[in-house]
């Protein structure tokens, strides 16, 4: 194991600098509070602007219940879409503007040297539950090949943890281990182990990996079913993480693969660019406290077995028991502990797979929403200030998206009260939607920057990065609405004891039915026709006004069939619509593990 430099005593000059320094000893604590300060002032001041100007255009006609009631949605929903914004518009500054952004976003990478020689032991583990074997498998034996090439392969061993539960499955998998175990003789190299019941889903898979071999390993690699690193990406993210003691987790910033389906590689072109200047603006003033996803992350072994450990909530699924989105949790853990957490703001070989369809889309984003709800047991722990505004962002990102379709409805309920008498500021009110539909856009926009201003090439020219990002800025408005709906229909379902599980997703393209469709999103296509009826009858002229949002809803059935489609999808490789940099160079790593166009 490394040595770790917190144990050396400091006196003097020396404790009192490194105390006000983050524990990596590579920022000041005083220039991030600086830093998180000015964030802090922008997203207020910019919430509070609007907050007044919505307040000025409601009270028109006089300030009523209802109107108090559409301005406490709005601040309720607000600071979603305005610190996007604001990290979007930071990331892309210091991208462009500082001289090395790198040392600006995450400054303890110039502690590490390309050449430098890998001497800690590391696990890579991936976990894995009834998915594709041989699939799963090749992954895992492609990062293996790949570290192998770097000429430090002898320090990484592999574990495949199954929670499976399909006889099937489970015999494929046995299959796929007792033939790569033949290629590598080494004891110990490669180990396949599978648990008969899934407590504690994915965190407890690995908590049991931490508890029967952590002690052999300085640190780990997670990933999931779906993920890629190349060697030279993992080996890179090792060095840091050798070069600084204090840092627990390091987390890449993972992209979507090439993909047939034509949502995913629609949706994974606008995430791609969405991430990118946002990343780097969170990294700018979250620095320490950065983000941990789960996966495609190099983790410190032994501090997080002994401080990342889950506690299992009070009370009954869905808002008791095992928490589902365990990932933001560990990371607080473990910069509670006294270890950084910093997000790699660079895209560098680290890649996941899309859901192929909407249902399938859907189904992963409403886990995600009971994982985060379960943050509100977690409010009253001991957590540093960033650790708090942590969970509370976590929390937001699905509260606030309650908030809106209340305000949604009440905006409905507001213009069937609007007097005749009272013209409606139609000119201040359009101004302020289309800027808030902006200020939604900017991330998208920012990383469309981004890649104009230094990569457009890598994406086939400026020409068909623009289209694609204009098709996909439509797409993006859509699926959002339709999203956001889903959401807010299973929080209310959430109160009556619906709960949601991890079990296997779907990976390849394929047609949806219209009868399956239906039976996803028909709630989403009332809810939109009866609002529309509503205002038909009601305020037939402010239809327009909710056209926006109420377009994805009333199409999601329809929406949801033309994406998946097998046609669409290979008309869309085929003019590499919306494709990204991979598609045009694909890394040797990658082609091994993708399917032969037209499979």
């Amino acid at each position: 194991m490394s040595a770790d430099p917190s144990s050396v005593e400091l006196t003097g000059a020396a404790a009192s600098i490194a105390k006000n320094r983050t524990p990596t000893g590579t920022q000041s604590k005083a220039t991030l509070a600086v830093r998180r300060f000015v964030v802090g002032l922008l997203n207020i001041a910019t919430i509070a602007t609007f907050a007044w100007w919505l307040v000025s255009i409601l009270s028109r006609d006089g300030f009523g219940a209802v109107d108090f009631l559409l301005v406490a949605m709005f601040l309720i929903h607000a600071p979603w879409v305005v610190i996007g914004f604001w990290n979007s518009v930071i990331g892309l500054a210091v991208l462009h503007l500082a001289r090395e952004p790198l040392h600006h976003l995450i400054p303890l990478v110039e502690r590490a040297r390309t050449d430098d020689p890998i001497f800690v032991g590391v696990a890579v583990i991936m976990t894995v539950r009834n998915e594709d074997s041989a699939r799963a498998f090749l992954r895992l034996r492609t990062v293996k090949a790949s570290l192998d090439a770097t000429g430090y392969g002898d320090k990484f061993d592999y574990f495949i943890l199954s929670d499976s539960t399909q006889k099937d499955v489970i015999a494929a998998e046995e299959t796929e281990y007792r033939r790569w175990r033949k290629e590598v003789p080494e004891e110990g190299r490669i180990v396949y182990r599978r648990r008969d019941r899934n407590t504690g889903f994915k965190a407890g898979n690995v908590r049991d990996f931490l508890e029967h071999w952590g002690a052999h390993y300085d640190l780990m690699v997670p990933l999931d079913a779906d993920s890629l690193m190349t060697g030279k990406s993992i080996a890179r993210l090792v060095r840091i993480m050798q070069a600084n003691p204090r840092l627990g987790i390091l987390q890449s910033l993972v992209v979507g693969m090439p993909s047939q389906s034509f949502f995913a590689r629609v949706f994974q072109f606008g995430m791609r660019h969405g991430m990118r200047s946002f990343t780097a603006g969170t990294a700018w003033w979250h620095a320490d406290c950065g983000p941990f996803w789960g996966h495609n992350a190099v983790v410190r072994v032994a501090p997080f077995k002994e401080h990342c450990r889950l506690p299992d909530l009070p009370g009954k699924p869905p808002f008791g028991g095992h928490i589902l989105s365990h990932d933001a949790i560990e990371a607080i853990l473990m910069r509670n502990a006294g270890f950084e957490v910093r997000v790699f703001p660079e895209e560098e070989d680290s890649w996941e797979e899309m859901p192929p369809a909407m249902p399938d889309f859907a189904v992963r984003d409403l886990r995600w929403c009971q994982g985060n709800l379960q943050y509100l047991k977690l409010i009253g722990l001991p957590h540093k200030a960033m650790s708090r505004f942590n969970i509370f962002f976590a929390l937001q990102m699905f509260i606030g998206v309650a908030a809106l379709i209340l305000f949604v409805m009440l905006a409905a309920v507001a213009a069937a009260l609007w007097p005749a008498t009272v013209a409606f500021p139609a000119g201040s009110a359009l101004a302020f939607y289309l800027l808030w539909i902006f200020m939604f856009l900017t991330p998208k926009f920012a990383g469309i920057a981004d890649a104009m201003l230094r990569s457009a090439d890598t994406y086939g020219g400026k020409a068909r990065l623009l289209s694609s990002a204009a098709f996909e800025a439509v797409f993006s408005l859509l699926l959002t609405s339709i999203s956001w709906l889903g959401q807010a229909i299973f929080m209310t379902a959430l109160l009556f004891g619906r709960a949601i599980t991890w079990d296997a997703q779907r990976r390849d393209r394929y047609r949806l039915a219209w009868n399956e469709a239906a039976r996803v999103f028909w709630p989403h296509t009332l809810f939109a026709f009866v609002l529309l009826v509503f205002l038909a009858l009601a305020a037939p002229g402010a239809i327009v006004w909710f056209l926006p949002f109420l377009l994805g809803p009333l199409l999601s059935i329809p929406f949801a069939v033309v994406t998946s489609s097998p046609e669409l999808g290979a008309l869309a490789v085929k003019l590499r619509f919306c494709a990204i940099p991979e598609e045009f160079a694909t890394p040797p790593d990658l082609a091994k593990i993708l399917p032969r166009s037209g499979s």
